[in-house]
Order: C-alpha cells, then sequence, then structure tokens
C-alpha cells in the first residue's frame, strides 16, 4: 500500500500512545526525555502492564513524569529512586517497578542506591538517561560530562586532574551478578528508536522473570544545556558522546 492509497483509505498509521497523557510537555525542544517516554508508554500498554506498572522519579529534568505517562509513580528523593523502587517491588512482586533517572541523579548523589539496588539483583527496571550534564539547574558538570567539554561549572571544559574522570557507570553495573540485563541505547534516529524501544521491552520482561536487575542507559541529548539547536545537538552526540558510552548490549543474561 503506498502513501496515497493509505491516504485515500484514511488508514491511521500512527497515533500519540494509549498511555502518554495528551498535555504540552515541559522538555526543551530536541530533548530525548520525551521520546523516552513515548517508547516506554507503547512498551507498558503492549505488554499489558497498564494497572501492574509502577514508575519512581526523583529531583531532575523527568520529576515530572507522572504528569506524562498514565500509570501510577512514586515521587523519591534525589538519588533515592532504587531505594524506593526496591521497596515498591518488594511490597508488590507481581508489578512491573522502574525507575527514571538523569545522570546527576543516578550517578552523583545515587550512586549507593543504584550500585546496592543492581547488586542485590532487585527486579526493578532502571531506565537511565544520560546527556552529560545537570539539564534541569543550569547547566553544571554532571559525573558523566566528558574531558574538555564546556559547563556552567568548568566553563573553560572539564579537566580530569582538576574535576576528576568521566564516570562511565553503565559497565560498573554490568559487572554486578545481580544484573540481567545492561544495555546502552540512544533514540536519535527513528532506528535507534526502535532499538531502544526493544531493549525496554526486554528489560521489563527479564525483571516480570525474576531474572534480577535491568539497566537501559539512553544518551540523549541536552540542546539548552551544550548551547546547540537540537539537530547540532544529535550530530555532536553521536560524535562525541558515542565515543565515551558506546550504544550496544553490555551484559544479555536474559
Amino acid at each position: 500500500m503506498n502513501h496515497e492509497d493509505i491516504k485515500s483509505q484514511g488508514t491511521k498509521v500512527y497515533s500519540r500512545p494509549r498511555l502518554l497523557d495528551d498535555r504540552t510537555m515541559h522538555y526543551c525542544p530536541g530533548c530525548s526525555h520525551g521520546v523516552v517516554h513515548k517508547l516506554v508508554c507503547e512498551v507498558l500498554d503492549e505488554m499489558g502492564l497498564e494497572n501492574s506498572a509502577i514508575g519512581v522519579a526523583p529531583v531532575g529534568c523527568a520529576v515530572f513524569a507522572y504528569n506524562y505517562i498514565d500509570i501510577d509513580w512514586i515521587e523519591a528523593a534525589h538519588g533515592r529512586a532504587p531505594a524506593v523502587a526496591t521497596a515498591a517491588k518488594r511490597l508488590n512482586p507481581e508489578c512491573a517497578v522502574f525507575t527514571y533517572q538523569g545522570d546527576g541523579d543516578l550517578a552523583a548523589i545515587g550512586t549507593a542506591e543504584t550500585i546496592h539496588a543492581a547488586n542485590r539483583g532487585d527486579n526493578i527496571v532502571i531506565i537511565f538517561i544520560n546527556n552529560g550534564i545537570y539539564g534541569m539547574t543550569g547547566g553544571q558538570m554532571a559525573p558523566t560530562t566528558l574531558e574538555g567539554m564546556k559547563t556552567a561549572t568548568t566553563p573553560y571544559g572539564r579537566r580530569a586532574d582538576l574535576n576528576g574522570y568521566p564516570l562511565n557507570i553503565t559497565p560498573l553495573l554490568a559487572q554486578l551478578p545481580g544484573t540481567c540485563y545492561v544495555t546502552r541505547q540512544s533514540v536519535h534516529t527513528a532506528a535507534a528508536a526502535r532499538k531502544c524501544k526493544a531493549a525496554i521491552r526486554k528489560a521489563f520482561e527479564g525483571t516480570l522473570a525474576a531474572k534480577g536487575t535491568a539497566v537501559v542507559e539512553v544518551v540523549g541529548t541536552c540542546s539548552s544545556g551544550w548551547k546547540m539547536s537540537p539537530a547540532k545537538a544529535n550530530d555532536w552526540m553521536a560524535e562525541h558522546m558515542f565515543a565515551a558510552y558506546a550504544p550496544g548490549d553490555l551484559k544479555d543474561n536474559l
């Protein structure tokens, strides 16, 4: 069926995901969060998890995820999402429990909670958005900020001797015996988004089968923090972020 046939027959080829609320998002133009929200909605809907999903969102750009994804949500203190998710899963073992965290939240103030939840093998999904910067609070250096990358607190670029090295936390999580699936994805192209969606689904399938913790890192953009247009940010991410945080599966025990 070609485009004209579809048009003449009035065939619907795409629609808003059922669990994605019809409201204007607060994210900046070009932000990766909106795409990942859409993918999460599609996966939960297709897996029939609408009434058994529990999301945990801490402080950061995605703190208002409960405004957009129509499931049960718990708001956690900064960095504490994995600990809260652990409690939610243990009290409701039949539920699909996941966290939705940025790099500052997961790999800075929440490092301990992230590592210990994964090391325990709690059956939760951790969705980790890594854009290498603190987007919500003004563009400061984050744990994952690249060497040489300019931010509000590293105006001349991150220096390893002064600011430390970028924290590549996902491979660390892959080494823990409690993790069943650890992957790094992106959503900057349609093909990448499809791969990311498949990874999110696989993560939920693994945790619902009680295989352990699943981690889906999404390397994303922050157009406002990086001070670039959305198109330029995508290009910069592919050229620079992927060199340090290469997409692909890091661990697959499913």
